[in-house]
C-alpha cells in the first residue's frame, strides 16, 4: 500500500509507549499516513502513571512546527497534550499563521487516574484559542464538562446531544463527544458526532470492551481521524474508520505493564 496523507502531530512524548506521540505515530502508520511531529513535552511515565514532565520551550515547539510546515506541508494536524496555557496559545498561533487545515484537537486534560494535566488557565486557552481553529474536537465526558465549566454530576443532567450543541458553541466545525465515561450499565458505549454548521447528529455505538488496556485510546482515535482526513475522507467517514481501528487495537493490545496498559 502506498503511504499517502501527511499528519503533523503536536503532542507530548510517552516514554511508556502507550499514548502520546508514540501512539499517534503508530495510528498514522497503521492507516497508511505519514506522521511528522512537534514534541510539546517529554514525560517519564509507564502504565502506572506519570512520574515527571519536562515541557519543551515555546520557541522550540515553534521551530519544530515551522520546519515541518516549510518542507512537508501537512494535510492534517492533531494536537494532544499541550502542557500549559502558553503552549496552547503558541500552537494556536502557529496553526493560524500557517493556515493549517483538518485540525483535530484532542482535548487532553486528565491522566487516566483522573489527576489534572492542565491548569485552569490552560483549559481557558484551549477553549478560547485552539478550539475555534479546530475541524474536530474529541472530548470525553470529563473533558467536555471542564470545557463547559460544569462538574461531572451537573454534566449528566443534560443529554449528550444537548452537550454536543453547547460544545459546538465554542467554535469548532465538528464535535465528537466520546461516551466511554458515561456511567450507565449499557453494554455499548455511544459516541456522538455533531456537525456544527449543518446541525446533523451522527451516533457511533461500539460494544464496551471489558479491559484495563485503554491507555492511549484517546490519542489513537484522534490521530486515526487526522490520518483519515489527511487522506481526503470526510469527517463522518474518518470517525467511523478511526473507531473501527481503535476497537481492533484495544482487542489486540499486548497487555504489557501493571497499570492501565
Amino acid at each position: 500500500t502506498m503511504v499517502h496523507g501527511k499528519v503533523l502531530v503536536v503532542a507530548g512524548s510517552d516514554s511508556g509507549g502507550g499514548a502520546g506521540i508514540q501512539a499517534d505515530i503508530k495510528a498514522c502508520l497503521a492507516l497508511g499516513a505519514f506522521a511528522t511531529t512537534s514534541v510539546t513535552a517529554l514525560t517519564a511515565q509507564n502504565t502506572l502513571g506519570v512520574h515527571g514532565v519536562h515541557a519543551t520551550p515555546l520557541d522550540f515547539v515553534d521551530a519544530q512546527i515551522t520546519a515541518v510546515v516549510q518542507d512537508l506541508h501537512p494535510d492534517a494536524v492533531k494536537t494532544g497534550m499541550l502542557a500549559n496555557a502558553a503552549t496552547v496559545c503558541r500552537v494556536a498561533d502557529m496553526i493560524a499563521l500557517h493556515k493549517l487545515t483538518n485540525v483535530v484537537v484532542d482535548t487532553v486534560m486528565f491522566a487516566k487516574g483522573g489527576c489534572s494535566l492542565l491548569e485552569n488557565e490552560a483549559v481557558e486557552a484551549l477553549r478560547n484559542r485552539l478550539i475555534p481553529l479546530a475541524t474536530v474536537i474529541t472530548p470525553n465526558v470529563p473533558e467536555a464538562a471542564a470545557l463547559l465549566g460544569v462538574d461531572d454530576k451537573a454534566f449528566q443532567k443534560s443529554t449528550l446531544e444537548a452537550r454536543c450543541r453547547e460544545l459546538g458553541g465554542l467554535g469548532p466545525r465538528w464535535v465528537l463527544l466520546k461516551g466511554g465515561h458515561v456511567t450507565d450499565d449499557t453494554e455499548e458505549s455511544t459516541d456522538h458526532l455533531y456537525d456544527v454548521v449543518g446541525g446533523t447528529m451522527y451516533t457511533y455505538s461500539a460494544v464496551r470492551e471489558r479491559t484495563r488496556n485503554t491507555h492511549g485510546t484517546g490519542c489513537t482515535l484522534a490521530s486515526a481521524i487526522a490520518a483519515s482526513l489527511a487522506q481526503g475522507l470526510d469527517v463522518p467517514s474518518a470517525v467511523a474508520r478511526a473507531k473501527k481501528y481503535v476497537t481492533a487495537a484495544i482487542r489486540s493490545n499486548p497487555g504489557y505493564g501493571a497499570g492501565h496498559g
